[in-house]
């Protein structure tokens, strides 16, 4: 807002007196200086509105400078000065007719931009006009200004005709012209789902793509994603056509091709990895780029195509070397995607340099580079184990740390290093004052105990030293495994674990602590045999997390992500986002504290996790306890008709009880679903949503497709809500997959 400060009065006083004096009304130059002043108090801050009339006059000219400043003059000024802006509009209506088709275009963009109430039947008709006109310049600000126009109307109704007139413009010789109608009937029809193409529009846009620039070829592959070829031929014609945006300089149109190339062809495997193949040189050339942004979204983009390529980039695995001056977050980019690219013939190049990062100078680039080991390590046990041993020789407190978190993740996936582990332990206990360190330490020595000497004399050392430890996690750690190695060195241990009961019983003042201490005394009264049978039950097998690792995605699970944002931040994140931001995505989140009531854990915590993150991919809430009994679902189900139907790719057989668990934890209720194994397998679910919107599902996968086809009926056609729910229904049924698989 303008406000008034000190001597603006006779700032205003003097600019007025200069617009109104004839001898520099006649000097262009000084004239023109004279608005930059008023331009430049304007943008300053200062209120500037005495002048509108001497401004309004100055627009009489044919500079085309000094008609820019005006226009912006009148523009700021016009919605906050009600009586002055019939004045503003008058006189930029009249512009709208003038012979230069550079002033007729910058008064229709001008009187377009103008926020105040009335003003649609003002610009109205220059606005039909300019769409007619002969020159191009004027017709691009006309399509744009209609979806000026529409905004500004609101609420009401869309104008058939309008929409006529920019679907007939593009046809319209001019490219940019061609791009600004999609740009506008996307605004106009925003409530309708966007705007529509059909074969002969997406036909027409191919062809024009060759003359259009960058910006424009994005935003034209953006659009025809929108468009199903209806025969194999002609979606091997359209893929000819974009065969050559592939090779494109503008990484965003070689991205937009990719994905228009990866949806078009889901039914064409081999022809994804073809052109996965065809952008591994685009995709390399942005992770190198001098743009950070650029470079991190490429990165983000390069591990998902890892996700169902593993080691589609190994042979290019060099150009994923850190450089000291890129910043932090590339970094880590870098080092996932190192990761990834490990194989026989470069594991020796890769260790030795994610070795070197584990001394920089930024602790968590270092952690980071040494958790990258530990995952390595993985498949490359001896190498890894070696590299890490060395790092605990710098008893350095950071490295330590991590270290000894990397050997405790280590030991329990690869056992046959245990040996190695235990013998690099001794003594790194004196660099750890980290919790977490401390927690993996003690875990090790507590598991682990009887093949390290020194593991009681270690132990006793934080027993001492309880009182002053400010981590109750630590405490509950060091409980637990000095309990495992009392009943393999009670002896040693016998003394400090009764020390350690009776503070944890006696003066602890954490409730879970104590709580803890309590129960390993009642359980020491009920029998060694009853502690050991808790104590040292069956473990899960390690292979589940090196088997969980490599399981490779299809493409067509994440296709549509491929440019967007998702990559960048993940898809429960980024819904988040959206959400938050305002847009389309409303509601209350669902609730994620159900739990599954089974003996034994048929979800592994980490996907525990990811199933209740699922609110935060759809926006909706759905209801818990919405129990329909199965006659009321067969008569609903026939009486409906299908509002959403999709294919899911699916792998395998379906584990029905996992699902059932999985579809509790979002509200989703089981009608009747076939007993495993069964062909053809069926499932119909129901769920309601807090509006009362009913949701009846039907899930079909047939054993001789690899896909799962998903039918969705609803009791309210309601877009929005249904999409949320398909969203939640896709991200349950993801999930299970990938657990199953």
């Amino acid at each position: 807002m303008p406000y008034r400060c000190l001597g603006s009065e006779d700032v205003v006083k003097e600019l007025k007196k200069a617009l109104c004096n004839p001898h520099i009304q006649a000097d262009r130059l000084r004239y023109r200086n004279v608005i930059q002043r008023v331009i430049r108090h304007m943008t300053q801050g200062l209120d500037m509105s005495g002048v509108f009339m001497e401004m309004v006059k100055a627009s009489a000219t044919v500079d085309i400078v000094q008609k820019k400043l005006v226009y912006l003059y009148m523009c700021t000024y016009a919605p906050l000065k009600p009586d002055l802006a019939l004045l503003a509009i008058n006189t930029l209506c009249k512009d709208c007719s003038d012979p230069n088709p550079m002033v007729r275009g910058l008064a229709l963009r001008s009187m377009c931009s103008l926020r105040m109430p009335g003003v649609q039947e003002y610009i109205q008709q220059p606005i039909l006009n300019g769409l007619r006109d002969k020159a191009s310049y004027v017709r691009r600000v006309a399509v744009l200004g209609c979806a000026k126009m529409h905004n500004l109307h609101g609420d009401s109704e869309v104008d058939g005709a309008l929409v006529n007139e920019l679907y007939s413009l593009l046809r319209d010789q001019d490219p940019i012209v061609v791009v600004n109608c999609l740009r506008s009937l996307e605004e106009i029809l925003k409530q309708e789902g966007g705007v529509v193409i059909n074969k002969p529009i997406a036909h027409h846009l191919l062809n024009r793509m060759p003359k259009l620039d960058q910006w424009g070829q994005a935003e034209v592959l953006n659009f025809l994603l929108r468009y199903q070829p209806r025969s194999e031929e002609e979606l091997f014609d359209i893929l000819n056509l974009l065969d050559s945006f592939l090779k494109s300089s503008s990484p965003g149109v070689v991205m937009g091709a990719t994905k228009l190339f990866l949806i078009l062809a889901k039914k064409f495997p081999h022809v994804q990895t073809d052109v996965l193949v065809q952008v591994k040189g685009p995709l390399l050339a942005a992770c190198s780029s001098e743009s950070r942004e650029l470079c991190f979204a490429a990165l983000c983009h390069v591990r998902q195509i890892l996700h169902s390529l593993p080691g589609h980039f190994s042979s290019h695995y060099k150009k994923f070397f850190c450089s000291y001056s890129e910043p932090h977050y590339i970094k880590l980019q870098k080092v996932e995607v190192l990761c990834e690219l490990v194989n026989d013939e470069n594991v020796q190049q890769v260790l030795e340099e994610l070795r070197g990062y584990c001394t920089d100078v930024s602790a968590d680039f270092a952690q980071a580079a040494i958790f990258a080991i530990g995952g390595i390590a993985r498949t490359y046990t001896d190498q890894c184990v070696q590299i890490l041993t060395e790092l605990l020789g710098l008893r350095q407190e950071h490295i330590t740390t991590v270290v000894v978190q990397t050997f405790r993740d280590l030991v329990w996936l690869c056992p046959q290093c245990t040996e190695a582990v235990c013998q690099a332990l001794p003594g790194c206990e004196e660099n750890i004052e980290d919790s977490e360190g401390k927690q993996a330490l003690i875990w090790l020595l507590g598991v682990h105990g009887e093949r390290i000497p020194n593991a009681p004399y270690v132990l006793e050392d934080f027993v001492e030293n309880v009182k002053s430890e400010t981590f109750p996690a630590v405490k509950m750690e060091l409980l637990t495994a000095l309990l495992r190695l009392f009943l393999c060195r009670p002896a040693e241990c016998q003394d400090m674990l009764g020390r350690l009961l009776h503070y944890c019983i006696e003066e602890e003042k954490d409730m879970a602590v104590r709580d803890r201490g309590l129960f390993y005394y009642r359980l020491l009264l009920a029998g060694i045999d009853e502690v050991k049978r808790i104590l040292c039950s069956p473990k899960s097998d390690p292979s589940l997390g090196l088997l969980e690792d490599q399981t490779e995605r299809p493409v067509n699970s994440w296709a549509s992500d491929f440019n967007t944002l998702v990559p960048v931040y993940g898809k429960a994140r980024w819904a988040a986002i959206c959400k938050y931001q305002g847009a389309e995505h409303r509601g209350p989140e669902l609730p994620n504290t159900a739990s599954f009531a089974t003996s034994g854990p048929l979800i592994p915590e980490e996907h525990k996790e990811t199933v209740q993150e699922l609110p935060d991919s759809g926006a909706l809430m759905l209801v818990p306890n919405c129990q329909l009994t199965a006659e009321y679902f067969e008569k609903t189900w026939f009486s409906l008709k299908v509002a959403h139907q999709q294919v899911f790719p699916w792998q395998g057989a379906v584990h029905p009880d996992t699902l059932q668990m999985a579809l509790q934890v979002v509200n989703i209720q089981t009608i009747a679903m076939s007993r495993a194994g069964a062909h053809p397998w069926k499932a119909y679910l129901s769920a309601q949503d807090d509006t009362g919107c009913l949701f009846l599902t039907e899930l079909l996968l047939e054993p001789e497709n690899s896909e799962m086809q998903i039918s969705v009926k609803q009791n309210e056609p309601r877009t929005e809500t249904l999409n949320g729910f398909i969203s939640v229904l896709e991200t349950v049924l993801g999930t299970i997959g990938d657990i199953k698989s």
